[in-house]
């Protein structure tokens, strides 16, 4: 693949959404999740409703959250709440995670997210997860964070609402650096592991949290 297609895959799209739109669809939900591969800290879902056919000047600078800097997320995030983009948000956190495991948490915060809309929507477009047991018709989408528009929504006020819990997390639980690893596995991360034992935030079923016994 060129550089030029593989760019242009990573530019969100509305052809999901007017497909649906055509179909008689109104209320189309784009969900997407962050924080599922951290060792600390909870799994945040977003649940985004676009307005039907958007043309809002920010758009254009929308993708997957992980292909943005901080200071871009928060950009968008602020301007689509300025834009009064409908925004519904799931936190489960750390000792439901390992309860039941991240997938089953992730479904869990999207259900919450969706619960948290104005009103249901009646299509849910979703990044790569399938929402069990809900009757609302849905389609799962493998890398739809990176190709339709109202999942990278998601995306991205899932991120910017994760990294807010976890910098307020990172003032309750000083000596593990939260606020600037936001709990997933990095190196730094790491040293304050061996160094600290874990805490109360942090993921007991996750490696190499399994091998750590002592609980601070």
């Amino acid at each position: 693949m060129s550089g030029r297609n593989r760019a242009d895959c990573d530019v969100p799209h509305l052809r999901e959404e007017r497909e649906l739109l055509l179909s008689g669809y109104r209320r189309i939900a784009g969900l997407d999740e962050a924080g599922r591969g951290a060792l600390a800290g909870p799994v945040v879902a977003a649940a985004v409703v676009l307005p039907p056919e958007p043309d809002f000047h920010w758009m254009p600078l929308v993708k997957d959250s992980k292909l943005l800097q901080e200071k871009e997320r928060q950009h968008i995030f602020d301007c689509m709440t300025e834009s009064g983009i409908e925004m519904g948000v799931g936190v489960v956190e750390p000792d439901i995670i390992d309860t039941v495991n991240i997938l089953n948490a992730t479904r869990k915060a999207m259900k919450l997210a969706l619960a948290a809309l104005a009103e249901p929507p009646e299509f849910l477009l979703i990044d790569a997860v399938r929402l069990r047991y809900m009757a609302l018709p849905q389609k799962a989408i493998i890398r739809g964070d990176r190709t339709v528009l109202s999942i990278a929504c998601a995306s991205v006020a899932a991120k910017v609402t994760r990294d807010r819990i976890m910098l307020e997390l990172d003032g309750l639980y000083p000596g593990y650096e939260f606020g600037r690893h936001k709990g997933y596995g990095t190196r730094e991360h790491l040293a304050c592991l061996r160094r600290n034992g874990a805490c109360r935030i942090h993921r007991m079923t996750y490696s190499p949290l399994r091998d750590l016994n002592r609980l601070i």
